[in-house]
Order: structure tokens, then C-alpha cells, then sequence
């Protein structure tokens, strides 16, 4: 089926000069993108339906949007517009930090008003907003009274039976397969392959306050996902386990679908999350500091001072504590007001204030970890307390995710960070919808299967290509670790490092540098020592956040390439999969007329070395064309230097 775009024009024409004007029944309210690839059919007639069309093709077919109430009625039935309200925008907003110095937001956008017969519709309204990068969507309620959802019925019903990249935890293996044999319930964002040209990406934006979504198929269709919101609060004394729309002006999360002609593409689009969350609310963001982090897990004033000169030496800008430096992170008892080691993990001692004040001298931050349990119960007094201390941020640990409670829980514990200059890590379960748009102290997050898991690099591809496009990811990446060569090669450690972007990056994630103890015990127990060798100059100059990124080429579980600029310099990173990768490389976005020096860093199995990495220097210009050859399971890293 195509889209009839003679008709779409004049429609478009008709309904931009109707606002406000009731509707019948019978009318298809449409919307299309800026750059006239994307276009958004509503169809009001007994139930709320949609299609979206993507370069004249069908991309989305006839699907059902609305709610489920706890009187089990629909929300989105029987419905009459009452109104109807056209918006364009094309502005260009600068962030903090991140994987571009600016982005463009560019849409249009209708918001169509609604009436019914059910009197817990009043003031209910559905937000379009069609983009150059994909279609997303919201609902808008302004009642009088709270609203109980007991489940959402957003559709998303593909034309044809694609393949998907799914995974049932953000921590989980992401496994491609046809997306009629799914049968249980999906992360997002989740990929689908409609065509050899033809690539989707749904997922959500902007959840705040609301359950997490993820997707389960539909009843209607085989080729059919459904929104899935996770009710359950772990709470045994609560039992509506639903949501609660409070009364007053309240929006869902975002509801997006994306689409290209390839996963770089997509990815390449993935600003389009961002653009859907409200802009900085911080105003003042001089405190915030993007950098390179290593983790202490000896939990000894020894090992804390080894981190400190390790990082002021090699570039690094922070020191995380992991967990035991208050005592048993999983122990209702422990105190996170204080220092007092476990000692499964550490015999210690510890002397934290020492270590903050001597990383200080030496311009180092100390970041801390806290477990969820001791932020229920003491979030309001650490957090002074931490800022008192000169603690430059902390890592959230084991949060609850999922229910809405905890959602607007820990939303409220970044915001309360930020009234405290503190920086957030947010690690486990907990996925990225853009919320560091708006309070930028939320440095990064894990919801990725990192390197504690020691993922391989075809598994590593599969979550570039679809975690990646929810916002940054804490790897955990290490180097010297005995998993490595399980894992993949060196070069690919390093390429990781610039293929998945994190403001904070975690380097080293299982190695001791030298002067700190022997680790004993403990579940984050390092390999052992780092050695001081050539292969540190990338990591010592590779910057964590960037002026612009290129998503060159890739497809999941076989390659990735990416290319980011920081200043005047550009950082490479390319990972192979499951088969080896030979092509030639332009070099076209580096600047016209300028030379750089390439440092590249490649795997070379005949040198016999501990990481058998290969360093070679080589003179190139925008029109130089690099030879890549790399085996399976390997990678290649590149610092372009321009050169005076």
C-alpha cells in the first residue's frame, strides 16, 4: 500500500486551517515530517486507530491506541474531536555534553482534542509530533479526578512478519529472530528489519512518572506488538498495582517509531529521544563534569591513593568506591552516613575523607556507590552530606525499576542530586528515555549487557545498534581482565570505548592499578594489576564526550564503525562479530583540506605480547582511503590528530 501524496497535500492544507472545528466520524486526521518521510494517519471512528507510512511504503499498519480503565472500559472508544491545534517547530538547542556539541529539533505537530460519553475522558487529548527522524506520540489528560490505568493498548502492527533484535532484560542477550515466534515480553528499544532497506526502531521517551513500557505481541495479528506496562510495585500491601493518572494537566511518556534505510541510520537519528524530554532546568551547569573513571574495589586508603595518582597520570578524572565501603550493601542496617567496611569484601582500612581531600589536590573527583536500600531509607541526609564530604557524584545501585512508583522515585532522587551538585551513575535494570536533557547531573546509566558480563562482541554489535539508541551506556569496560580475549580482542575493547558513547566512561573495570593491595574476596574483585605500556596512550587521550559523531556503517551482531569528533581530533572504533571484515575506509569526515596523523591500534596475533596490540602511525587527508582488515570477534581503534 502507498501513501497518496496529492491527497495528503491537499488534506494537509484543509485540516491546518480547521483548528478547533469538530471532526466527523469519518475523517482521517493526518501529519507528515518536515522532510515529507514520515506520515501519521489518525482514524477517530468507534476506536482510536493509526497507520504511519515511511517513504510511500506502509510502515505501520492499522493499530489500536488507547487505555484500559479499572472498570475495565477503554478510554480511547467512542470518541468525537473536539478540537484540533497545529504546531511546527525547527529550532537548534545546545547540550551540556553529548554525542554532538548541537541538535536540531524539527517537527510538526498536532494535539487533537477529544469528547465521550465516559466522564473519565474529559480533557483527554492525543499529541502528534511528526519528525525527521520518526513519528512519536502521547496522551494528554487534564481531569478532575485521579484516573486508574489498569493497562495500554498501543498497537504497533507491522506490515510483514520482521525480524527483531530482542531481549527480555535490559541485561539480558539481544537475540535476533522472526517476530511471529516471540513469545514473551520485550526491552526497548526494540529493532525490527521490515526490508534489506528498511529498519525500525520503537521505543519511549520521556518516562518520568509513569510505568516503564515494554512490548508483548498482540492478539490481532502475528506481526503485532502491544505496549505492556509494568504495574507491579514488589509492595505486598498494594494492591491496585495500576497507575494512577493524577487530576490536572499530566502526560504519558512518548510512544516512537523510527525509521531508515540501515541501523548506522538509525542510530545516527538517535537525538530524536532527546528532542521528545523537556530542555536543562539546571541553571547553573558549571558543576557538571563529564570524564574517565576508575573503580576502587580493594576499599583500602592504600588502594583509593594508587587510583588517585593512576588517574591524575593517564588522564583519568574520577575514583568510584564501589559497594562495601558503608558495610553489607544488601544489610537493612547498614549505614551509608558512614564509613564502615564490609568485611566480606575488605579488611580495609579506609580513611575516605583522606582520599577525597588528597584526589582533590591532585584534581581528581571521588564518586560512591549507594545501594538502593540505603537511599530509601537515608536519600535526604547523604546527599548533603555527600556534598559536604566533596564528593563529586554517586553511583545508584540495584534500583527499582518498572512500577510507577518507583519510576518517580527515582527521578525525584536526580533531581534531588542536582539540588545538591551531585553527579548520577544509575546502574542495572534502569533504561535511558532522555531525562538527562533535562537534569544533565544524570551522567549515565548501565540497562546494558556490559562487560560483567562478559558479552561478546557480536552481542556487543546487537547493543550498539539498539540500546545505544536510548542514550548512553556504562559499559563497565575493561582491558586487562582474563575475559578479554573470550569477550573479543584488545582493538575491540578500545573500539568499545568510542562505539558506545557514556559520558562517564568506566575504564579498567577489573584491573588494580600499580601501588594499590591485593584484592580479597568480594564479588568485584579485580584481575589484577594494570602495566604500565604503550597500549594506555588511548585510553589517556580518548575524550568521553563529543563535537559530532558519524555512524559510518554496521549490522547487528557483525560490524560497527564509528567515527566522533572532540575538538579538532577524531576517535574510530570499529567491532567485527561472527565473521571477519575487509573494506576500504574513506576517510571523508575529516575536515577538506587539512592533514592528521592516524594513530591506529590493531590486533596482530604474531606479536606475542600481552594484548598483542599493534601501534602504527600513518599521514592521511579527508581523501585518504584505509585498507581495514580484522578478524572475527576483533576491532580496530583510530586517533585522527590534526596536524599544525
Amino acid at each position: 500500500m502507498t501513501f497518496k501524496k496529492s491527497f495528503h497535500s491537499l488534506f494537509f492544507v484543509i485540516a491546518f486551517n480547521s483548528c478547533f472545528v469538530a471532526c466527523k466520524e469519518s475523517d482521517t486526521i493526518q501529519i507528515v515530517s518536515p522532510d515529507q518521510q514520515f506520515q501519521f494517519e489518525l482514524r477517530p471512528r468507534k476506536s482510536l486507530s493509526y497507520q504511519v507510512f515511511w517513504n510511500d511504503s506502509l510502515l505501520i499498519r492499522s493499530s489500536q491506541l488507547g487505555f484500559m480503565l479499572s472498570d475495565h472500559s477503554n478510554i480511547c472508544k467512542d470518541l468525537r474531536i473536539t478540537g484540533i491545534e497545529r504546531n511546527s517547530k525547527d529550532t537548534v538547542w545546545l547540550p551540556v555534553y553529548g554525542e554532538r556539541k548541537q541538535y536540531r529539533q524539527h517537527y510538526n505537530e498536532v494535539k487533537l482534542m477529544f469528547s465521550s460519553s465516559n466522564p473519565a475522558v474529559k480533557g483527554f487529548a492525543l499529541r502528534v509530533r511528526a519528525c525527521n527522524e520518526g513519528i512519536a506520540f502521547r496522551y494528554e489528560f487534564n481531569s478532575r479526578d485521579s484516573l486508574e490505568i489498569d493497562a495500554e493498548l498501543t498497537e504497533f502492527t507491522f506490515p510483514v512478519d520482521p525480524y527483531v533484535w530482542a531481549s527480555t532484560r535490559a541485561q539480558s542477550p539481544i537475540e535476533k529472530q522472526k517476530l511471529s515466534q516471540l513469545s514473551k515480553i520485550y526491552e526497548r528499544p526494540l529493532l525490527a528489519q521490515l526490508s534489506d532497506s528498511c529498519f525500525v526502531a520503537l521505543g519511549e521517551a520521556a518516562l518520568i512518572d509513569f510505568a516503564r513500557m515494554k512490548f508483548e505481541k498482540g492478539n490481532s495479528s502475528p506481526h503485532q506488538l502491544v505496549a505492556s506496562l509494568y504495574t507491579n510495585t514488589g509492595d505486598l500491601n498494594d494492591t491496585t498495582h495500576s497507575v494512577i493518572v493524577p487530576p490536572g494537566p499530566y502526560q504519558t511518556p512518548w510512544r516512537y517509531i523510527m525509521a531508515a534505510e540501515s541501523p548506522a541510520q538509525l542510530l545516527q537519528h538517535n537525538f530524536l529521544v532527546l528532542n521528545l524530554n523537556e530542555s536543562n532546568k539546571l541553571a547553573d551547569v558549571s558543576w557538571i563534569k563529564p570524564g574517565k573513571v576508575i573503580r576502587e574495589v580493594t576499599l583500602t586508603t592504600q588502594g583509593g591513593i594508587a587510583c588517585v595518582d593512576f588517574a591524575a597520570k593517564h588522564n583519568l578524572q574520577y575514583v568510584e568506591f564501589d559497594a562495601g565501603w558503608y558495610g553489607n550493601e544488601y544489610d537493612t542496617a547498614a549505614d551509608a552516613t558512614t564509613v564502615t567496611i564490609d568485611p566480606k569484601r575488605s579488611t580495609g582500612p579506609l580513611n575516605l575523607p583522606y582520599v577525597i581531600s588528597y584526589g582533590r589536590q591532585k584534581g581528581i573527583g571521588v564518586i560512591l556507590y549507594v545501594n538502593q536500600l540505603a537511599m530509601e531509607k537515608q536519600l535526604d541526609k547523604i546527599l548533603p552530606l555527600y556534598k559536604s564530604w566533596g564528593v563529586a557524584g554517586v553511583k545508584y545501585g540495584f534500583v527499582k525499576v518498572g512500577a510507577q512508583q518507583w519510576t518517580t522515585w527515582l527521578h525525584e532522587a536526580v533531581r534531588k542530586a542536582a539540588a545538591n551538585k551531585l553527579m548520577i551513575d544509575i546502574h542495572d535494570e534502569y533504561r535511558p528515555t532522555g531525562y538527562s536533557r533535562t537534569y544533565p547531573n544524570l551522567m549515565t546509566q548501565e540497562g546494558i549487557r556490559g562487560d560483567e558480563e562478559s558479552t561478546p562482541n557480536n552481542m556487543v554489535i546487537n547493543t550498539i545498534f539498539t540500546r545505544m539508541i536510548a542514550g548512553a551506556g556504562d559499559q563497565t569496560n575493561c582491558y586487562f581482565a582474563e575475559r578479554v580475549p573470550a569477550m573479543g580482542s584488545h582493538a575491540s575493547q578500545m573500539a568499545k570505548a568510542v562505539c558506545i558513547y557514556s559520558p562517564w566512561q568506566f575504564l579498567y573495570w577489573y584491573d588494580r592499578p600499580a601501588g594499590s593491595p591485593f584484592k580479597i574476596g568480594g564479588a568485584g574483585g579485580a584481575d589484577g594489576s594494570i602495566p604500565e605500556m604503550a597500549d594506555l596512550s588511548f585510553y589517556d587521550q580518548l575524550p568521553t564526550v563529543w563535537d559530532d559523531t558519524r555512524v559510518i556503517d554496521g549490522y547487528p551482531g557483525e560490524l560497527a564503525i564509528v567515527a566522533r569528533k572532540n575538538g579538532t581530533n577524531w576517535y574510530l572504533g570499529a567491532i567485527t562479530g561472527n565473521s571477519p571484515h575487509h573494506s576500504s575506509l574513506k576517510l571523508d569526515f575529516l575536515e577538506e583540506g587539512r592533514n592528521y596523523m592516524a594513530t591506529m591500534y590493531s590486533d596482530d596475533l604474531s606479536l606475542g605480547t600481552k594484548t598483542n596490540i599493534k601501534i602504527q602511525d600513518q599521514e592521511v587527508t579527508c581523501k585518504s582511503v584505509l585498507g581495514i582488515d580484522m578478524l572475527k570477534q576483533n576491532g580496530l581503534a583510530i586517533i585522527f590528530r590534526l596536524k599544525e
